[in-house]
């Protein structure tokens, strides 16, 4: 497959590019608008990662990786969590999209499921191990994800870069 040409615009990433549209319907990577795939951060950093993805600037110069980093780290001050949880589920062969609109950072589907097709099992909240999560923090947490019909899952991020999962599902007696 031949690399991806996106570009960055303000905070957008984005490409019409066949091989966008061929990622996308494989691999689904990008969120489809139109005839666009737009890309989230931590989803364009990984495809640059993995050498399926270079990101232009207005001029149409390729952005370095490092650039890229620091970019999304001034835009995005928790950026580093999220993207290396972002990276480990999807190195894991998981499904993972933004979920802004249900309160969340993320949504995961479990491996084999279809979007559009099935849910997301999970709603996800990335934090390093610095953070201090109050009672009424994860209480809003389980609540949002509940009553989205997903499970919780907390990923936490230590000082080396491994991340832990927790799952917090219901139980009905």
């Amino acid at each position: 497959m031949t690399t991806i040409k996106a570009h960055l615009v303000s905070e957008k990433i984005s490409s019409n590019s066949k091989e966008a549209q061929e990622l996308f319907s494989s691999q689904r990577f990008g969120e489809k608008q139109g005839e666009k795939i737009f890309y989230s951060l931590p989803e364009a950093l990984f495809l640059v990662e993995q050498k399926k993805m270079n990101i232009l600037d207005f001029r149409s110069k390729k952005i370095s990786q490092k650039k890229l980093m620091q970019k999304f780290q001034r835009i995005d001050k928790k950026f580093n969590t999220k993207y290396l949880v972002f990276k480990d589920l999807r190195s894991k062969g998981y499904i993972v999209k933004t979920a802004l609109k249900f309160g969340a950072e993320f949504r995961v589907y479990e491996k084999g499921k279809k979007i559009g097709k099935d849910h997301a099992k999970w709603i996800l909240f990335p934090v390093s191990e610095n953070h201090q999560l109050t009672w009424h923090d994860f209480s809003a947490k389980n609540r949002v994800a509940h009553s989205t019909k997903k499970n919780l899952l907390i990923a936490i991020v230590d000082e080396e870069g491994d991340v832990s999962y927790y799952e917090v599902g219901w139980l009905r007696p």
